[in-house]
Order: C-alpha cells, then sequence, then structure tokens
C-alpha cells in the first residue's frame, strides 16, 4: 500500500496540528468509533471460528505492513480483557531485502516489551536466482517464508500461527482462484499448516482493509514496504483488487455482499458432485424449501447502503 494511503491527512482519522477543538473532539470520536469496530470484529472472529483457546501460544507474523501491525496491536488490546490466557509471540522473518531497515521492527517490538523473535534468513538471494528478472516473486518467496516460520514456531514452541489477512484479502483470493485455478476456494479463517503441525488463524477475516489503513496512520506504525515484489506491476491479485474496489464504488455494499456469501453456501445448488449426491438424488415427493425453482423469478434485494431496488434473475 502507498505511503499516501497511510498519511494521516489521508486517513480522515489523524488531527492536523491547526485544528480546533470541536475538529480535534470529532476526530478523537471517530478514532474510538474504529477501535472499538477493530476489536469487536477481531473478538468476534476468534469467537465464531474458535481461532483462540486457553493456554494457546500464538505467533504472531509481523512483516512490518498495516495490516500486521494491526493485528498484532488489536491481539494485545484483547488479549487484556479475554476470558481466556493465551501467549503472544512476535515474529519477524528479516529476508535480507537490500535496503530493508532491519532496526525497525526490534525497535517497535522492543518499546512494546512484548516477547518477540527476529529469524534472518537470507530468501531474497534464493528468489533472485531462482526466477527470472521480471516474473513474479510471491509464489517461491511464499513457499521459502513458509517453512522458515513453520521452523521458528516449532522452536519457539507456538502452536497457533496467527497472519494478518483481511476481509478484502480473502474475497480476493476467492476470485484469483476462480478466475486463474478454476476452483470455488478462498483464504479460510482457520485451517491446518499443510505439515499438519500448527493451527493457521486469521484473526482479521472480518476487517475492512480500510479501517487498517485508518488505524495504521492513527497508530503511526513504522511501516516497511516489501521491495522484493512491490514493484511488479500488474500482478493478478492487484488486478482483481482494483476490480473489487470499483465494484464497491459503483455499488455500495457489494464486498459485504459477497463476503457473507462466502458463509452461505449452498452445495446442491453448484456443480460439485463431492459435495451434493446428484447421480443418486430421487423425488421424494415431500416438499422442499431448498428444492430448484426454475420456472420462478428469485428476487434480489440491493446490497446495503445501495440506493436501487432489487434486481430479478430468472431461473435461479
Amino acid at each position: 500500500m502507498t505511503e499516501a494511503l497511510l498519511s494521516p491527512a489521508g486517513s480522515g482519522v489523524g488531527v492536523v496540528p491547526d485544528a480546533g477543538p470541536a475538529a480535534r473532539t470529532r476526530a478523537e470520536r471517530e478514532t474510538l468509533k474504529l477501535e472499538k469496530r477493530l476489536c469487536r470484529q477481531v473478538g468476534q472472529a476468534i469467537a465464531d471460528f474458535n481461532m483462540i483457546e486457553e493456554g494457546d501460544r500464538v505467533m504472531v507474523c509481523l512483516s512490518g505492513g498495516k495490516d500486521s501491525y494491526g493485528l498484532l496491536d488489536i491481539l494485545l488490546k484483547l488479549q487484556t480483557r479475554a476470558p481466556v490466557r493465551f501467549e503472544l509471540v512476535a515474529v519477524n522473518l528479516d529476508q535480507k531485502q537490500p535496503g530493508f531497515p532491519a532496526e525497525v521492527l526490534p525497535s517497535y517490538l522492543q518499546g512494546l516489551g512484548i516477547e518477540h523473535h527476529i529469524e534472518t534468513q537470507d530468501t531474497y538471494s534464493i528468489v533472485k536466482a531462482k526466477i527470472p528478472e521480471g516474473k513474479t516473486t510471491c509464489s517461491l518467496c511464499s513457499r521459502l517464508r513458509r517453512g522458515i516460520l513453520y521452523s521458528v514456531a516449532r522452536r519457539l514452541k507456538c502452536n497457533k500461527i496467527a497472519l494478518g489477512h483481511h476481509r478484502d484479502d480473502m474475497l480476493q483470493t476467492f476470485f484469483l482462484n476462480m478466475f486463474f485455478g478454476g476452483k470455488l476456494k478462498g483464504m479460510p479463517p482457520k485451517l491446518t499448516s499443510d505439515n499438519g503441525e500448527f493451527i493457521v488463524i486469521r484473526p482479521l477475516a472480518y476487517v475492512d482493509e480500510r479501517d487498517l489503513i485508518a488505524w495504521a496512520a492513527h497508530r503511526a506504525f513504522p511501516i516497511i514496504p516489501c521491495n522484493l515484489c512491490g514493484s511488479q506491476q500488474n500482478l493478478q491479485r492487484q488486478v482483481v483488487g482494483d476490480m473489487l474496489r470499483d465494484w464497491q464504488k459503483k455499488h455500495p455494499g457489494r464486498i459485504e455482499n459477497m463476503f457473507a456469501a462466502l458463509q452461505n453456501v449452498v452445495p446442491s445448488h453448484l456443480m460439485d458432485a463431492t459435495l451434493h449426491d446428484f447421480k443418486h438424488l430421487q423425488a421424494t415427493g415431500v416438499p422442499d424449501e431448498g428444492g430448484d425453482k426454475a420456472f420462478d423469478e428469485e428476487s434480489f434485494a440491493a446490497p446495503v447502503g445501495q440506493p436501487f431496488a432489487g434486481v430479478t434473475l430468472v431461473g435461479a
């Protein structure tokens, strides 16, 4: 994310130095509402998916971006009021990117006074040696990073790994899989690690990226850009992200509806025979509200915040 988006002026949360008392009070109220919303949404996601339990030791992966800073910040707030006891360990992987400000995160974490670990591994050289110039580095970089972080979690005796993916990341992943992978597959809020050893959680699952941008500006996190892949233009994820933002701008509420759809799956109305037994389906003679309505028109309410009436589709 660009520095402009993270500036207090662009967030609507920061207070300009010459603001009057009324403006300061208004900004303070907005900041308090933002903090409450973030804590409520993260707490709700943790409860809905049972992400954190009594005695958990959670490794919070800290990249230096707004999302992982926000994740750690909110988890620390919730830790003080949670009904269960759990430990947090902030971990950063220094991949030895040229120009990486190695002192920023240790200084920040020391200032917080929390348990943390900086793992130094030169994955940058490996990625640059293996990937031709101009090609996407994300896939190899993430595989190397994942293996290293599993090893660190094992050493630090953590049983959960918390990642900073938010609602918009999860929607982007869904569309990437559909457009380019031919799968209805998303980014789950909770899953076992691919080696089966850890539980991976995404406590920001319900959080709007715009709120994380505003929170990062308010908290003045020392953001560290990813120069390894950030300069690669037209990455598929960026393209899909732009598409979703454009949809939301033109039709407010569409992102909320799409995200709700990820939690409201009807296997009988898709085409995956492993999830629904189409082959052996028989008429029962019993009315079924979930049955097909091919000869009816099905109405859809307008998304939240949209000024126009619902649309009607035939043969839904």
